[in-house]
Protein backbone atom coordinates (compact mmCIF):
# COMPACT_ATOMS: atom_id res chain seq x y z
CA UNK A 1 0.00 0.00 0.00
CA UNK A 2 0.91 3.49 -1.08
CA UNK A 3 1.92 5.35 2.07
CA UNK A 4 1.83 9.26 2.22
CA UNK A 5 5.25 11.36 3.48
CA UNK A 6 4.38 14.19 5.40
CA UNK A 7 6.93 17.08 6.32
CA UNK A 8 6.94 20.39 8.08
CA UNK A 9 10.14 21.86 8.19
CA UNK A 10 11.54 25.19 8.20
CA UNK A 11 13.96 24.55 5.74
CA UNK A 12 13.57 25.39 1.78
CA UNK A 13 13.29 22.51 -0.50
CA UNK A 14 14.35 21.65 -3.80
CA UNK A 15 11.51 20.63 -6.10
CA UNK A 16 13.81 18.34 -8.52
CA UNK A 17 15.47 16.70 -5.83
CA UNK A 18 11.93 15.86 -4.27
CA UNK A 19 10.56 14.53 -7.01
CA UNK A 20 13.67 12.52 -7.96
CA UNK A 21 13.40 10.54 -4.50
CA UNK A 22 9.16 10.18 -5.10
CA UNK A 23 9.73 8.19 -8.60
CA UNK A 24 13.46 6.96 -8.46
CA UNK A 25 13.23 3.08 -9.49
CA UNK A 26 9.95 3.43 -10.26
CA UNK A 27 8.50 2.18 -13.43
CA UNK A 28 5.24 1.51 -12.42
CA UNK A 29 4.08 5.42 -12.40
CA UNK A 30 2.93 7.06 -15.34
CA UNK A 31 1.83 10.78 -14.09
CA UNK A 32 4.14 12.69 -11.16
CA UNK A 33 2.12 16.01 -10.91
CA UNK A 34 3.96 18.98 -8.41
CA UNK A 35 2.38 22.02 -6.90
CA UNK A 36 5.01 24.45 -5.38
CA UNK A 37 3.24 27.32 -3.54
CA UNK A 38 5.96 30.13 -3.00
CA UNK A 39 5.80 33.40 -1.17
CA UNK A 40 4.97 36.36 -3.55
CA UNK A 41 6.22 39.93 -2.81
CA UNK A 42 2.53 41.80 -3.16
CA UNK A 43 3.78 44.12 -5.66
CA UNK A 44 6.86 44.90 -3.51
CA UNK A 45 5.07 45.48 -0.17
CA UNK A 46 5.34 42.20 1.38
CA UNK A 47 9.22 41.86 2.87
CA UNK A 48 8.25 38.19 4.35
CA UNK A 49 5.59 35.65 5.45
CA UNK A 50 6.22 34.73 8.94
CA UNK A 51 4.23 30.93 9.25
CA UNK A 52 2.98 29.27 12.37
CA UNK A 53 2.21 25.99 13.36
CA UNK A 54 0.90 23.57 16.18
CA UNK A 55 4.15 20.95 15.79
CA UNK A 56 2.40 17.38 15.84
CA UNK A 57 -0.81 18.71 15.46
CA UNK A 58 -0.09 19.93 11.77
CA UNK A 59 1.36 16.84 10.59
CA UNK A 60 -1.11 14.69 12.16
CA UNK A 61 -4.30 16.47 10.20
CA UNK A 62 -2.11 16.74 7.06
CA UNK A 63 -1.32 13.18 7.36
CA UNK A 64 -5.26 12.65 7.71
CA UNK A 65 -5.95 14.25 4.84
CA UNK A 66 -3.07 12.53 2.79
CA UNK A 67 -4.61 9.21 3.82
CA UNK A 68 -8.22 10.85 2.36
CA UNK A 69 -6.18 11.45 -0.75
CA UNK A 70 -5.12 7.59 -0.76
CA UNK A 71 -8.26 6.35 -0.17
CA UNK A 72 -9.47 7.81 -3.41
CA UNK A 73 -7.38 8.24 -5.77
CA UNK A 74 -5.09 4.97 -6.88
CA UNK A 75 -1.87 6.94 -6.00
CA UNK A 76 1.80 5.27 -6.14
CA UNK A 77 3.37 8.02 -4.00
CA UNK A 78 2.42 11.54 -2.20
CA UNK A 79 4.44 13.78 -0.72
CA UNK A 80 3.60 17.16 0.81
CA UNK A 81 6.54 19.55 2.45
CA UNK A 82 5.14 22.71 4.15
CA UNK A 83 7.67 25.43 5.84
CA UNK A 84 7.13 27.17 8.64
CA UNK A 85 9.43 30.82 9.84
CA UNK A 86 9.85 33.29 8.26
CA UNK A 87 10.05 32.75 4.36
CA UNK A 88 10.59 36.11 1.72
CA UNK A 89 9.44 36.66 -1.46
CA UNK A 90 10.38 34.27 -3.99
CA UNK A 91 10.82 31.18 -1.99
CA UNK A 92 9.04 27.92 -1.70
CA UNK A 93 6.27 27.79 1.13
CA UNK A 94 4.59 23.92 0.09
CA UNK A 95 4.95 21.33 -1.96
CA UNK A 96 2.33 18.67 -3.13
CA UNK A 97 3.58 16.13 -5.38
CA UNK A 98 1.30 13.14 -6.46
CA UNK A 99 2.45 9.84 -8.51
CA UNK A 100 -0.29 7.75 -10.19
CA UNK A 101 -0.71 5.48 -12.95
CA UNK A 102 -2.25 7.90 -15.21
CA UNK A 103 -2.78 11.82 -15.15
CA UNK A 104 -6.29 11.90 -14.69
CA UNK A 105 -5.53 11.06 -10.70
CA UNK A 106 -2.07 12.58 -9.77
CA UNK A 107 -4.04 15.99 -11.00
CA UNK A 108 -7.08 15.61 -8.83
CA UNK A 109 -5.22 14.28 -5.91
CA UNK A 110 -2.86 17.47 -5.62
CA UNK A 111 -6.12 19.78 -6.25
CA UNK A 112 -7.60 18.14 -3.30
CA UNK A 113 -4.62 18.21 -1.37
CA UNK A 114 -4.17 22.08 -2.07
CA UNK A 115 -7.58 22.88 -1.29
CA UNK A 116 -7.45 21.42 1.98
CA UNK A 117 -3.98 23.00 3.45
CA UNK A 118 -5.50 26.35 2.16
CA UNK A 119 -8.17 26.35 3.85
CA UNK A 120 -7.92 23.73 6.53
CA UNK A 121 -4.39 22.99 7.49
CA UNK A 122 -3.31 24.77 10.67
CA UNK A 123 -0.94 27.33 10.02
CA UNK A 124 -1.35 30.69 10.13
CA UNK A 125 0.55 33.44 8.02
CA UNK A 126 1.23 36.79 9.20
CA UNK A 127 2.65 39.38 6.99
CA UNK A 128 5.58 41.47 7.01
CA UNK A 129 5.85 44.58 4.91
CA UNK A 130 8.86 46.00 3.53
CA UNK A 131 9.15 48.97 5.69
CA UNK A 132 9.28 46.58 8.31
CA UNK A 133 5.49 47.03 9.67
CA UNK A 134 3.22 44.17 10.63
CA UNK A 135 0.67 43.85 8.13
CA UNK A 136 -1.71 41.22 10.46
CA UNK A 137 -2.71 37.60 9.96
CA UNK A 138 -3.61 36.62 6.22
CA UNK A 139 -7.45 35.97 6.04
CA UNK A 140 -9.11 33.43 4.44
CA UNK A 141 -10.42 33.95 0.98
CA UNK A 142 -14.01 32.88 -0.45
CA UNK A 143 -12.93 31.44 -3.76
CA UNK A 144 -10.46 28.90 -1.46
CA UNK A 145 -13.53 27.98 0.56
CA UNK A 146 -15.32 27.19 -2.51
CA UNK A 147 -12.75 25.33 -4.46
CA UNK A 148 -12.47 23.02 -1.27
CA UNK A 149 -16.30 22.71 -0.89
CA UNK A 150 -16.08 20.68 -3.87
CA UNK A 151 -14.68 18.10 -2.61
CA UNK A 152 -16.45 17.74 0.61
CA UNK A 153 -20.01 16.13 -1.15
Amino acid sequence: MTQAVVRVEAAPFDVARESARLTEGRTDIGALVTFTGLCRDEDGALAALEIEHYPGMAEAEIGRVATEALARWPLQGLLIVHRFGRIAPGEPIVLVATASQHRHEAFAAASFLMDFLKTEAPFWKKQRLAGGADAGWVTAKDEDEAAAGKWRS
